[in-house]
């Protein structure tokens, strides 16, 4: 051994010598012996010494620490030859000496992390072997199985079941799900990060199972049955209640509760396969109320169709079923009731005489628990009454309904109640002939009578009616019986000292007290509490205890049941204490019951006036609430107000110190507007319109200025021209001028009516900003009310002045649209006169010729008046010549002419 390590620690690049050590050390420390033909005991013996031996080479390998720390550095070799055989061996020391390597591979740094990377490998021997050896590394220790778990071991090893055929594949899925159960099986922490990763989803594949179930090949039922132990792991009841609940609801969403009902319902299915699955749903659906209530729904395929449970019961009470699937159905039915009043309810209405069936078409829960309860087959006698006594659980309500359900026995006789028939099958004992065990009939109706009169009242006095039953029951105590007798002798002493116990002594011949005397001369009371203590003390007891799901060897041992063993606790101590009192501690006891339910019944109406009181205060809350909250959107509307005058003080100050800067009218316009609310836009379009209406006017001004020069113009032109006819057109054009003329002056009187309507529009402006000093003012002292009335006045006030000012400017626009219209007019009389000027101009011309042709005629005048022209000049005297008359008149008709381009 100390060789083969040195050649490990020195021919570490001498890949082909490590492969052969490690092979070496692997044969020297497995324990697998050869097939030979050996008989049984020196097979054994052999088996023994080759153990102990591997186990002591394992001791020497592993003493020094470094060699499992060097080993786990050949596992990173991608060498096949030296990574096989160093797995090989790593599983062989785990399997030798598991805690030992387990500690030091756990101290050692990335020692679990170099392991988990051979799920990884493409060789899928080296995987294969890897998933064995992080099996054996993983056994009984939480610690080394989180750090796999979170090394993503989850999501690897689902991926290999999935690659491998899920259910239809080999034994390496079958390896695979090993390793997710030593991960998850009480490693709360684990079960919680598989939920969370959302790797419950994916087994839902797992059980996707065709409609021919016949030929599975053992590998698939052995893989199966794997897969549903695992889903068994997340939902067991050892588990915290709060996790369990988590992964029910779970794989309630993700439909796998629904994929295990259709493998409960297909056919075809082996028997193993199928037990199996009614206790996989079992735990799933337990305690959890939205698994139930689907489970309660389910319906198998049948015709016509029937409900699941009450095709699982059929088969729980029909005696050639196998008995291990009797046992889950059972378990099966007591978690579909385990905390579950409405499905508890939904069995008991089955019995209740209003629901029966009449026609009988269809058999109920109800019926067919009852025909298991009186059957000839014991087994079928214990289940149906502890399947009975569950729906009575922890449920008042339907214990006092039960008492209602009657039995036909025979044709003829009256019937009888299902209590009564009860006790009368207990009473006749050994005289029906049964098959099964003498005492499991007897022991399941005990449990079920003490299930169903322990905390009520009414069933015990209803038991009590019937004055055979005290007497069996002591009968059956006093007896000196068999050891396989005193079990039954310890439930009659329970179910009687419930008889006193809960006894509301409404019957006068089995008072408490009387009961206790007849328990103390027939029994005794220390015989009595002997043989209630017969029940705890029972090894079959103690197994029923251990677990809610009834497993059990054998039919004989199927005596208790798990939530009755938690019963007896309970009111073993309680009747035991109640035995032992005397009649004066019972008379006081009753005195304080009394009194007790008088308190009760004044703390009863005490409640019920709080009750009252409750809701009056509950409304008065409302109220105050409203009012409150009524209160808080009228103090938002005071502080709105107030903010609002506030900001109208601040617009008004802000509003003085621009008028006092600027006093035009737009400007105190436009902050007169913004401030009562009116927006920027309408507030810009009104100055424009203002702004518009002004350059209209000033234009409007040119313009007659212009025709006034026109006009003066033509005036001198008349004085010019001598001819008449010239002078009588041109006074047709002066009277079309003095028409123009008149024209605009009545344009020039619209325009000063609209300088009036501005400097009214800035009046009103004025008084506007006066009303708003005065209501702003007065308003910061009132209440919240006043101000809010002024407030509205105001803006009221506002608001119709604004409504004003627009259809002051709408005025204004439909003037300055009748201006537009006079101003066409104007200038189609402009181009009248024009043409007329011109005709007048060709005249002068005309004129001019003919003036041209008397000159030449008066040649002789024209050269006389120049000669004395010419000595007029020489004399000094200013003479002006025709021609500087001329050219005078023509700059005046090139002045015109210009006028009339600028038009």
């Amino acid at each position: 051994m100390e060789h083969l390590i040195n050649v490990l620690q020195t021919d570490r690049s001498d890949s082909e010598i490590i492969g052969y050590t490690l092979d070496t050390l692997f044969n020297i420390v497995s324990n697998d012996l050869e097939e030979e033909e050996q008989d049984d005991l020196e097979e054994e013996n052999s088996q023994k010494q080759v153990d102990d031996l591997g186990r002591q080479f394992t001791e020497i390998f592993i003493k020094q620490q470094e060699n499992v720390t060097l080993l786990l550095t050949f596992l990173e070799e991608f060498d096949f030859q030296v990574r096989w055989p160093g797995v090989k061996l790593l599983t062989s020391l785990l399997k030798q000496q598991g805690p030992q390597v387990q500690q030091i591979i756990l101290v050692s740094p990335m020692g679990v992390s170099r392991l988990m990377d051979l799920l990884a490998d493409s060789r899928e021997v080296i995987r294969n072997d890897g998933v064995l050896l992080l099996q054996q590394l993983t056994k009984s220790n939480a610690a080394i199985q989180k750090i796999v778990a979170f090394e993503n071991a989850f999501e690897r090893l689902l991926d290999i079941v999935t690659d491998e055929g899920n259910s239809d594949g080999g034994i390496v899925v079958e390896d695979c799900l090993l390793l997710l159960q030593n991960l998850l099986k009480n490693n709360n922490s684990n079960q919680n990060f598989f939920k969370e990763g959302s790797y419950i989803q994916r087994m839902k594949p797992w059980f996707e199972v065709g409609d021919d179930n016949s030929g599975w090949s053992a590998q698939k039922v052995t893989n199966l049955h794997l897969m549903l132990q695992l889903v068994r792991v997340l939902v067991s009841p050892t588990n915290p209640p709060g996790a369990t609940s988590s992964c029910q609801k779970t794989m309630f969403h993700c439909g796998l509760l629904q994929q295990l009902c259709t493998i409960l319902m297909a056919t075809g299915v082996p028997a193993d396969i199928l037990t199996e699955t009614i206790n996989t749903v079992s735990e799933v659906i337990r305690g959890c109320q939205i698994n139930q209530d689907y489970f309660a729904s389910v319906n198998a395929p049948s015709n016509p169709p029937r409900s699941a449970i009450v095709v699982l019961l059929m088969s729980m009470v029909n005696e050639r079923q196998p008995f291990v699937l009797r046992c889950a159905v059972l378990y099966c039915f007591q978690c579909f009731l385990y905390k579950n009043q409405k499905g508890q309810g939904e069995i008991v209405s089955t019995l209740l005489p209003s629901t029966i069936d009449a026609t009988g078409n269809s058999v109920s829960a109800g019926q067919l628990l009852c025909g298991g309860l009186f059957s000839t087959d014991s087994l079928s006698n214990w289940c149906a009454a502890v399947a009975l006594a569950h729906a009575l659980q922890d449920n008042a309500t339907l214990k006092e309904q039960l008492l209602r359900v009657q039995l036909a026995t025979s044709i003829g006789n009256p019937p009888v109640s299902l209590l009564q028939q009860c006790t009368n099958i207990l009473s006749q004992g050994d005289k029906i002939d049964r098959r099964g065990s003498k005492v499991q009939t007897r022991v399941g109706l005990l449990m079920l009578l003490c299930t169903w009169l322990s905390d009520c009242p009414i069933a015990v006095t209803h038991f009590l009616h019937n004055s055979a039953n005290i007497p069996f029951l002591t009968g059956q105590i006093a007896e000196n019986l068999g050891e396989e007798e005193q079990l039954v002798q310890g439930l009659c002493a329970l179910l009687l000292g419930i008889c006193i116990y809960y006894n509301d002594n409404s019957l006068e011949n089995c008072r408490k007290e009387k009961l206790k005397q007849l328990i103390e001369k027939r029994i005794g009371k220390e015989n009595f509490i002997e043989k209630l203590g017969f029940i705890s003390k029972h090894e079959l007891y103690s197994r029923a205890a251990q677990k809610p799901q009834p497993s059990f060897s054998s039919p004989d041992h199927m005596m208790f049941d798990h939530e009755f063993t938690k019963l007896v606790k309970e009111l073993e101590g309680i009747i035991t204490k109640a035995i032992y009192k005397s009649s004066e501690e019972d008379k006081q006891e009753e005195e304080v019951k009394k009194t007790l339910e008088q308190h009760d019944n004044i703390v009863t109406h005490y409640k019920k006036v709080i009750r009252e009181q409750d809701q009056q205060l509950e409304e008065l809350k409302q109220k105050v609430n409203t009012l409150k909250s009524q209160n808080e959107q009228l103090q938002t509307a005071v502080t709105q107000q107030m903010s609002q005058i506030q900001q109208h003080k601040d617009q008004y100050n802000l509003l003085k110190v621009q008028l006092g800067k600027d006093n035009q009218h737009h400007t105190s316009h436009s902050d007169t507007l913004q401030m009562n609310g009116i927006q920027p836009e309408e507030i810009s379009k009104l100055q424009q319109e203002i702004e518009e209406l002004k350059n209209k006017h000033e234009v409007l001004q040119g313009q007659l200025r212009e025709k006034d020069s026109v006009i003066e113009n033509m005036k001198s032109l008349q004085s010019e021209t001598g001819t008449n006819e010239q002078s009588s057109q041109i006074t047709a054009g002066l009277e079309h001028g003095n028409e123009l003329h008149r024209e605009l002056e009545a344009l020039r009187i619209q325009i000063q009516s609209q300088s009036l309507d501005i400097s009214k529009l800035q009046s009103e402006k004025q008084e506007l900003l006066q009303q708003m000093n005065t209501a702003s003012v007065p308003a910061l002292g009132d209440s919240s009310a006043v101000i809010a009335a002024k407030n509205s006045e105001l803006e009221g006030r506002l608001l119709q002045e604004i409504k004003e000012l627009k259809n002051d400017v709408k005025a204004l626009s439909e003037e300055k649209a009748l201006l537009k219209q006079h101003l066409d007019s104007v200038n189609s009389t402009v181009a009248v006169l024009q043409n007329e000027k011109s005709k007048l101009q060709q005249e002068v011309a005309e004129s001019k010729k003919e003036q041209d042709d008397l000159l030449v005629l008066l040649a002789d005048q024209d050269q006389k008046i120049l000669a004395l022209k010419n000595k007029l000049k020489e004399l000094g005297e200013p003479v002006e010549d025709e021609d500087d008359i001329e050219s005078g008149d023509q700059g005046d008709e090139d002045e015109e002419e210009d006028g009339e381009e600028e038009d």
